[in-house]
This record gives C-alpha cells, structure tokens and sequence, in this order.
C-alpha cells in the first residue's frame, strides 16, 4: 500500500511567506523606531522650532489619534477586508512623516503628528488582520513574536542612531530617513495584498455596517486628549472648566471602548485593561521627559541622552525573556505586583535625581529598574485578558488593552504638560520634579488597584 508524501510544515520564512513577513515585520520596526526617535529629538526639535510649550502635545497627539485610527481601520477591515486598510494606513502614515520632516512650524508639525498616529494605530490593526488571513493559525504565534522582536530591536539603537543623525545632519532627516525605510517595506507585503480576501458572506447577506458610535466615541476621547494637552494656551480663568470638561468627556467616551467597570477598577479583566493604561501612563510620563532632562540640565547631547531609553528597553525585552522562562512563577497577581512596583522604585529614583541634582547615572539605572518591571508584567496582560475572555470578547477586550495604553498615556502627558509649563519650564528642575512626580501618582494607583487584577475565585486559573 502506498502512503501519501507528507508536505512539510511551512514556516513564517517559507518561500510563501518569507517576503510579506519581513515587510510587516519591517513596518512594525519602523514604527518603534519612529516613536523612539521623537523621544530623542523632541528636545531639539522644540528648542529649533520654539516650540516648548506644545512639547507634550507632540507626544499626546499621535496618541489620541491612534486611538480613531484603531477603531475606523477595526470596523472597516470586518467590512472590506485588510487590503484596502493596509494600503490607506501606510499611505496616511507616510504623509504624517512627510509632514513632520518639512515642519517649519511646532504647530505643522503637530498636524502631521495627528496624521501620523491615525496612520500608525489604523496600521498595526490593518497588519493584524492580515496576519488571520495569510498564514494557518500554528503560525500566528511566531509571527507575533517576530512583531515584538520588531518593536524591541529599535529599542537597542533608535536613540542613538536618531541622536546621531540629528547632531550630523539635523532632525528632518531622521523622519525622511524612516519614510524612505518605508518603500522596500511596503514593496515586500504589496505582492501578498493581492492574495488577502475579503470578509466571506453568503449570499444575500449584507456586509458588517459601520459602527457610527464607536468611531464618534473615539473622535470625542481624541478631542479631550487635545484640548488637555492644550490647557498651556487657554487663559487662566478658562483652565479649570476645560479640564472639569475635558475629563468627564474622556470618561464617557471610552466607556463604550472598555470593559464594564474598568474605569471603577471591576475584578478581573476589566482591573487588567485599566491597569495596562495606567503602568503606560505612569512609563510614558518619565520616558517622554528624561532625554529633555539630561539635555537641559546636565548638558547631554541627543546622541547620548537616548541612551538612557536604550537601558529602558533592553531592560525591558530582557525581563520578557526572563518572564517567558519562568513560566507560571511567582504566580500571575505576584508577578503584576512585582512589577508594579519596580516601576515605582524607577520612577521615584528618576523623581530624586533632579530635586537632589544626583549624577545622571542615577537616572540611567532608574529607567532600566522600571524597564524591568515593565516587561516582567506587560505580556501578563494580554495573557490573562485572552484567557479570561470568551470568544465572543476576546476582539473587543484585545483593542481595550491598547485603547487604555494609548489613553492612559495621553492623559499623563497632558498633566505632566501643564505642570512642566507652570514651574518654569526646561530650565528648572522643579519642573521635571512635578512630571516625575505625576507619573508617580499613576504608578501607585496602579500598584493599589493591582490586587483587582486576579480576583480569588480565578487564581487558580492564573
């Protein structure tokens, strides 16, 4: 009796899918670099374009966007298919690094931040659901993994090669350099975009409608963001009001984008998504502000103030790696808990270093402390918001995770904006004292609410 070849299994490198992984892997790096590159440069590129008191802002901006660009590109992916997101997304985000790079103003460049992050949010969703239809459901795990790799790489040399850069040729050429990264990026996934389909339906059935509310509940959860990060050019009499408004319109509009009762700290996975925003917030708020430190006050150049992020995310991939390995150990709440509190301790030494004058080398190994602890919880996370979630959930409450992210991490930059403008500014250490210190206040609400997180009726689950 003859016995059939067995073909053997294919891989994210096979000939079928070694190109189209590479790209999106390539898309997904460029990305990360992006982001970390403005971390580096923003000081520069506010001091050149004085700019000083929109600086968070142009952190904020692609945040809120990104939000919008997750939800529209969600809706119209289960609509058309991925190709036709795919293809707007990378378009929108170049046109946003075009912006950016030809900016002659703080103001134009922050139009092409908003740009950029509807592109880059409506991108990463668009590249998601291109990873369902292209490749068997065995592959999907290492292609997610080639993703985090993607987004941890930049990580080790993004701030320094956009210091360097920015020092021998200026700061445009850092945007312009990731636009032009983008073109063999996208000529490796085009051949790929012919073979994605679109959403099966029978016939007579209609396609999935847009869902008006969850795109005009986002478009209102980015407008409070901005108008938060805007409160440095209202007059002072109006602060108050906009911020009382501003807040009760973000809470209500991410109330339809997140679990019930994640705003009020729910048990379980609604405590997972609402801590994912605030331990983002509470990073975020130090991350944005320690490079503009060390240039303003110690005299680093931008070069060797990315250094700092540098330690922050080897840290962090590094403490992946060790989470990976341990497997269910110290227990999930345990691990949460732990590195919570590891963000706290980084954050109140980076907190010390200007309000003591410490060396900078305090700040250094501050932010590779709370790296640690970030990547020792994050995959956490997603782990225990997929496993806790039925299949009818686990698509809404995966976009919850990173709506709160990018939330949580607006909404610090906003506070941390207007106390950096109200104390004085790049030049005085109070200032980066009280940004510090806001991101402080979220990190030990995080570390309060954390117990929430697995409540005792799951732990065995965990």
């Amino acid at each position: 009796m003859s016995t059939a070849a067995v073909a053997p299994p294919r891989g994210v490198f096979s000939r079928e899918h070694l190109f189209v992984t590479l790209g999106m892997c390539a898309l997904i790096g460029i990305a990360a670099f992006e982001q970390l590159a403005v971390t580096t440069v923003m000081p520069t590129v506010a001091r050149q374009l004085h700019g000083e008191a929109l600086y968070s802002l142009a952190f904020a901006a692609p945040l809120a966007t990104s939000v919008v660009g997750m939800v529209v590109a969600g809706n119209w992916a289960d609509r058309s298919g991925p190709r036709v997101v795919v293809i707007s997304s990378m378009i929108t985000f170049g046109c946003g690094l075009l912006i950016v790079a030809g900016s002659p103003t703080m103001e134009v460049l922050l139009i092409g931040r908003l740009v950029q992050g509807f592109g880059s949010g409506a991108m990463i969703v668009g590249l998601y659901v291109m990873v369902a239809r292209l490749y068997p459901p065995e592959l999907h795990p290492s292609v997610f993994a080639g993703f985090a790799a993607a987004w941890v790489i930049p990580g080790l040399v993004g701030p320094v090669i956009a210091g360097s850069v920015t020092q021998a040729f200026g700061w445009h050429w850092v945007f312009l350099g990731a636009l032009a990264a983008c073109v063999p990026a996208v000529a490796m996934i085009a051949p790929s975009l012919g073979r994605v389909a679109g959403p099966a339906t029978a016939a007579g059935e209609e396609r999935v409608p847009w869902s008006a509310g969850r795109i005009l509940w986002s478009l209102a959860a980015a407008a409070a963001v901005v108008a938060l990060n805007l409160l440095s050019e209202v007059p002072a009499w109006a602060t108050v009001p906009v911020i009382v408004l501003a807040v009760a319109l973000l809470a209500v509009a991410l109330r339809p984008l997140l679990p019930r009762r994640a705003l009020l700290a729910g048990a379980g996975v609604p405590t997972l998504v609402l801590l994912r925003g605030l331990v983002s917030a509470a990073f975020t708020g130090g991350d944005v502000y320690i490079p503009y430190l060390l240039s303003s006050l110690y005299g680093f150049g931008p070069a060797a103030s990315g250094v700092t992020l540098t330690a922050g995310a080897v840290s962090w991939a590094f403490a992946s790696w060790v989470q990976g390995r341990l497997g269910p150990r110290p227990g999930q709440l345990r691990g949460i808990r732990i590195g919570v509190s590891l963000v706290v301790i980084g954050i109140a030494a980076a907190l010390a270093t200007p309000l003591w004058h410490l060396t900078p080398g305090v700040i250094i190994v501050a932010w590779a402390v709370a790296g640690f602890g970030m990547g020792f919880m994050y995959p956490r996370f997603s782990v225990l918001t997929l496993r806790w979630s039925g299949d009818d959930e686990k698509g809404f409450n995966s976009s919850a995770l990173t709506i709160s992210e990018s939330s949580g991490g607006a909404v610090v930059l906003a506070v941390t904006g207007a106390a950096f403008g109200v104390l004085g500014g790049a030049g005085s250490p109070a200032a980066f004292v009280a940004c510090f210190g806001v991101a402080g206040v979220f990190a030990l609400v995080a570390l309060g609410v954390s117990g929430r997180a697995v409540p005792r009726a799951l732990r065995a689950t965990a």
